[in-house]
């Protein structure tokens, strides 16, 4: 058993920083926008941020990526290093594409997708577009950063993407502080300040990746051979775990569009809410990835039984700790909230710390579905989570964010309490159904 818990934790622990890292930057970009422009600063930068994340999510982190790490744990786990090094290959093509791709659509068409997304054209559109634009530039670094992460994953090496991170991190904390409020001489930019540190971030995270491909166990080139076969089995990965994603992600933007019908008051708390929600997220991630990994590892050397372990002790853990957040969530919501935001926005306080407090419900039911999702990629099944998180986020939760919220005009709470219900009915229909695949496909008798 200790040596399971330590296996699950020498992956997880760095992917859990990783993660926690990467949610920091959004979260005080957040921090300091709110603390220098105000609720309107702080739902510009959130519904760009919101926007260029989910696409990214969706094309790469959750779908390419997770997919490469699926592939290639399975690969090294029986030991064809030929394959895992093939599969590396297409997938940093691919990325490389879909980067190029995203980075200008956003950079040459920011003003049209924020309208669509209803942002508020007086205030919130003029510096949510020049966001986005600058951002545009970051998105190539970060789309091909978080395939090469896929592949350190997938080869049992979480910290070289934490180190990653951890640059990424320093250097986009400290441009922020810089340039938002015009520190050592430099102007004050504000939420253009906000943008370049996020986009110089990503660019030396880049840099430092390519100091770390030595740790991989087989060479990285562009320019090998092409194997029909390896790119269907990534492709057919790939594309259930990107609807996933979509299906999760497209499904909150909407979302956030329809609260923001509410008004900025709403959909800054809701958006300050979210932020510091994400950061609990991390540790479900960070457990989720390393399941991934070692289940996968595990069932190419055909050891089920140590698979089944690693799933179990993963979802004890992740839940331990999101559970631990839901605790602080609901004891000390205000102070939280006021960390985000100017001290005079006195409703946006009242409004984030009702919201933070039902979100500690759904923390453990996020875990579970996280790591058990992430459990099922290892396998290779990936169609499963799609299908699963296809049915609680578009027939459970977004029929009544549109009733609540954007017919009744409810408050911004009954998203919160929308969103609980839908965590914990995904995570009672992940666990059904994960125990009777695993049971049939695994288990001998």
């Amino acid at each position: 058993m200790l040596s399971i818990i330590r296996e699950i934790l020498k992956l997880a622990l760095p992917a859990v920083g990783e993660m926690v890292l990467y949610m920091m930057i959004w979260v005080l970009d957040t921090l300091m926008i709110g603390n220098h422009t105000g609720q309107i600063g702080v739902s510009a930068v959130g519904l760009s941020s919101e926007i260029m994340y989910t696409f990214t999510n969706m094309l790469v982190a959750m779908g390419l990526s997770i997919s490469v790490t699926s592939i290639v744990s399975r690969s090294i786990g029986s030991r064809d290093f030929e394959k895992a090094r093939i599969t590396s290959d297409i997938a940093l093509k691919i990325g490389a594409i879909i980067a190029i791709l995203l980075g200008i659509i956003f950079f040459t068409f920011p003003k049209e997708i924020l309208t669509i997304a209803k942002a508020d054209g007086e205030y919130v559109l003029p510096l949510a577009t020049k966001y986005m634009r600058i951002c545009s530039i970051a998105i190539v670094f970060n789309v091909l950063t978080s395939v090469f992460n896929g592949i350190f994953r997938g080869c049992r090496n979480t910290k070289s993407p934490l180190y990653t991170a951890f640059i990424v991190n320093v250097v986009n904390v400290s441009l922020d502080y810089i340039l938002i409020f015009g520190k050592f001489g430099t102007p004050e930019m504000g939420v253009a300040g906000g943008a370049i540190a996020t986009a110089v971030g990503n660019f030396a995270g880049f840099l430092f990746t390519m100091t770390q491909l030595k740790k991989i166990p087989f060479k990285i080139n562009l320019f090998s051979e092409f194997k029909r076969e390896y790119f269907r089995e990534l492709v057919k990965l790939s594309i259930p775990s990107a609807l996933q994603e979509g299906a999760f992600s497209i499904n909150r933007l909407i979302n956030v569009t329809l609260i923001m019908t509410l008004g900025s008051l709403a959909f800054a708390a809701n958006q300050i809410t979210i932020n510091i929600e994400s950061i609990s997220f991390m540790p479900g991630w960070g457990f989720a990835i390393a399941c991934t990994s070692l289940v996968g590892y595990s069932i190419g050397e055909k050891d089920y039984k140590k698979a089944k372990s690693y799933v179990t002790y993963s979802m004890v853990l992740s839940s331990l700790v999101m559970g631990i957040f839901a605790i602080i969530f609901l004891v000390s919501p205000e102070p939280i909230i006021t960390a985000f935001i100017k001290d005079s926005e006195k409703e946006v306080i009242t409004i984030g710390s009702a919201c933070l407090m039902i979100a500690s419900i759904e923390q453990i039911p996020i875990a579970i579905s996280m790591v058990l999702g992430g459990a099922l990629k290892g396998t290779g099944d990936s169609k499963t989570p799609f299908k699963i998180v296809l049915f609680t986020n578009w027939v459970i939760r977004l029929p009544l964010v549109y009733y609540f919220i954007y017919i009744q005009k409810a408050p911004v709470t009954y998203f919160w309490k929308i969103t609980a219900l839908q965590w914990i009915i995904e995570a009672i229909i992940i666990l059904v159904v994960f125990h009777y695949k695993w049971k049939k496909n695994y288990e001998v008798e």
